[in-house]
């Protein structure tokens, strides 16, 4: 096991765990802030939803630790709500930026280890004066509650003007991402100097984490766009069933897991050699917001739809096998030396046999965002993949399933983002400070 795979516990895999039973009329948020994180450490892998029964034990893999090798929400056993949101810094100061990003570190340590995101922040100080906690997470536990944060090439360099003296620590992957075939990318959809990932098994959790950032980020970053996800479109442990997108079929069976160090280590944890030491331990973070056209698709004959995916529609075997996790045996022919999977199907131009080994790891959502206001859904799949070289490894695989993908038919992508995302904090440490003070 590599060492950047193994220090942390912000790798998450599954382990076992104890339970901890609270106190009669203590709140699952006060429970945890004051056992204290060393209590709560052990077993992140377990799935846990939102408790209802007031008396519930808290079982102590719904807490996450915060500090680590790596940043949490990575490899962490993807949660099942997501609340994404990007932001525009607003101000030029680097000492007001730094200075937001060191409380933005101390409220995320609280708030996802399932205490308010300040000391008694809701309600403690006082009717006349504004809340330093918004609210709406009190009595609810942390949920696995991950807060990860990534830095946008405009973060380094606007329009030529090197805002915070961090030009020349720009990384050459964190470049923007060319314009695809296809490509219909809304500017205000893409794009942002700061994102923030907030991952929980109950969705108020998650917009409560980054409404409070926000909150705090007043004055010195604004809201550029964001995004609601649910039902996790991905699974980044071996503990977890592959679950399915909107166009119902399952998704990311081949992705890579978090009990594969060395898959880690090739592809998803940049290396110090790699480029600015800096960023050692760290990874790329891409995020596509891509329409699902649900009403052509669901039109469609499911002979059509298993054609243009290379896999069943039950079992999500690769077409000509039984099993999920078969190989998908690319050579296969089958009537009249015709190739099994079709040569434009999804699941070949994504694979990494197409694609000379490059893979990626996936941790992407569904959403639903109302209409298009012309009476179709505004439905899809908001995709994010994390990666040791975005330039190395998505823009080709982009570059093959744009070109040639039979699934282009019935997806649009409209939103479009690349982040850099430095490696986990350390004790003393803070979000960006391998950035700002290396």
């Amino acid at each position: 096991m590599s060492s950047q795979a193994s220090n942390s516990r912000n790798d998450n895999q599954p382990d076992d765990t104890g339970r901890t039973e609270p106190r009669p009329g203590l709140s699952r948020r006060r429970l945890f802030g004051a056992v204290g994180a060393g209590a709560v450490l052990a077993g992140a892998g377990v799935a846990a939803g939102r408790l209802t029964a007031p008396e519930a034990a808290a079982p102590t893999s719904e807490v996450v630790p915060f500090r680590g090798t790596h940043q949490a929400g990575i490899v962490t056993a993807a949660q099942d709500r997501m609340h994404f949101v990007a932001f525009d810094v607003i101000t030029d100061s680097r000492d007001e930026l730094v200075a937001m990003l060191k409380k933005w570190t101390e409220m995320a340590a609280r708030m996802t280890a399932g205490e308010e995101a300040a000391e008694d922040g809701a309600i403690g100080a006082g009717e006349y004066n504004p809340p330093s906690d918004t609210g709406e997470a009190l009595d609810l536990h942390a949920s696995k509650l991950t807060l990860t944060i990534g830095f946008g090439p405009s973060l380094f360099e606007t329009n030529g003007k090197d805002r915070f003296g961090i030009a020349d620590k720009k990384p050459a992957a964190l470049a923007d991402l060319p314009k695809f075939t296809g490509d219909a990318l809304e500017p205000a959809r893409s794009g942002g100097d700061i994102a923030i990932q907030a991952c929980s098994d109950d969705p108020q959790v998650a917009v409560h984490a980054v409404r409070n950032l926000a909150r705090v980020g007043f004055g010195v970053v604004a809201v550029r766009w964001s995004q609601l996800g649910f039902g996790r479109t991905s699974s980044t442990s071996t503990s977890q069933k592959t679950p399915r997108n909107l166009f119902g079929f399952k998704d990311g069976t081949r992705n890579i897991k978090a009990e594969d160090p060395d898959a880690l280590a090739e592809f998803v944890w940049v290396d110090p050699r790699d480029d600015q030491s800096w960023m050692a331990g760290g990874s790329y973070l891409v995020a596509r917001r891509i329409r699902m056209l649900i009403e052509p698709w669901d039109r469609t004959t499911l002979h059509e739809q298993e054609r243009v995916f290379g896999r069943t529609k039950g079992s999500g075997a690769p077409l000509g096998r039984k099993d999920e996790f078969d190989d998908l045996q690319l050579g296969a022919k089958g009537a009249g030396g015709k190739p099994v999977i079709d040569k434009d199907a999804h699941v070949r131009l994504a694979s990494a046999e197409e694609l000379n080994g490059i893979q990626i790891l996936r941790r992407g959502y569904n959403f639903t965002d109302g209409t298009d206001g012309f009476g179709h859904l505004d439905a899809g799949l908001f995709f994010i993949a994390y990666c040791r070289d975005p330039q190395k490894q998505f823009v080709p695989m982009q570059q093959n399933l744009a070109r040639n993908d039979a699934l282009n038919e019935y997806i649009k992508h409209v939103g479009s983002a690349v982040f850099a995302v430095p490696p986990g904090v350390g004790d003393g440490g803070y979000w960006g400070s391998t950035l700002f003070d290396g």
